[in-house]
């Protein structure tokens, strides 16, 4: 499913999750907000070395700890839309895998995976994990644009890659799409890199991919906002979970 911001509803963008297994909202950043996004990831990338295997991508640079070097990106996590869309399909969540994605000319096409893959959950299972893939350049079928299954969040078979459609999209843009969806990054067949950043989020109950406590130093996380503190992991499941010497975990951020 594909719409602009200024139509896209909770509840159209699920029903497209549940349909198609991804829903993509054109204009949700404005070209102000995508190049200073860029610009404050420029430096990061050029000390950022290549992928370490065939998933990462040998000509891939990742970005991780994403929150703790950069700010351009506190405002898309906590749009009201995405936001919206989490407390329906997860209700308590928290950020797994913040990542900047640069796939660099001359990179093949990833292996098509899940992203829930990683917790070894029988299926089928409630959705845990929801994932937003915000382009900063336009993503085409040449420079590498993810690659879908449609509907694939309900199989149970490992799709073919001639099933895959490209989620080609503008600059601005956002893509949502339940960690149950078969994907994967595009080659880059082109002379220039690809950017994009993934903010991944997963059930709270679950840890997350990276330890964003770890990651992302407390005196940083201190002068955050108290939505992005809960969502880096400061934050409980109910009634307890999570807590830090029997009190909430952002208490320690207060000293």
């Amino acid at each position: 499913m594909r719409t602009r911001i200024e139509d896209a509803t909770v509840d159209d963008v699920v029903a497209g999750m549940q349909t198609d297994g991804y829903t993509i909202v054109e204009g949700i950043l404005s070209p102000a907000e995508v190049a200073a996004a860029k610009q404050s990831l420029q430096d990061v990338l050029a000390a950022t070395p290549t992928g370490r295997n065939d998933f990462e991508g040998f000509s891939t640079r990742r970005v991780y700890a994403l929150f703790a070097k950069t700010r351009a990106f506190d405002g898309p996590a906590t749009h009201p839309l995405i936001l919206g869309v989490l407390d329906r399909v997860l209700g308590e969540y928290q950020f797994s895998a913040p990542v900047g994605i640069q796939i660099g000319p001359g990179e093949k096409a990833q292996v098509l995976h899940r992203d829930d893959a990683v917790y070894p959950l029988p299926r089928p299972h409630q959705e845990v994990v929801v994932n937003t893939m915000w382009p900063l350049d336009d993503f085409t079928v040449e420079n590498g644009a993810t690659r879908l299954v449609p509907g694939s969040q309900h199989r149970t078979d490992a799709p073919d890659e001639s099933e895959t459609v490209p989620a080609e999209m503008p600059a601005g843009s956002v893509m949502i799409y339940p960690g149950s969806v078969w994907h994967g990054g595009g080659a880059n067949t082109t002379d220039r890199p690809r950017l994009g950043v993934i903010i991944e989020y997963c059930s709270s109950w679950l840890r997350p991919q990276e330890n964003h406590v770890l990651a992302v130093p407390r005196e940083v996380a201190a002068e955050l906002p108290e939505r992005l503190q809960e969502l880096l992991g400061y934050n409980i499941y109910p009634p307890f979970v999570g807590y830090v010497d029997g009190r909430h975990p952002r208490r320690v951020l207060q000293g």
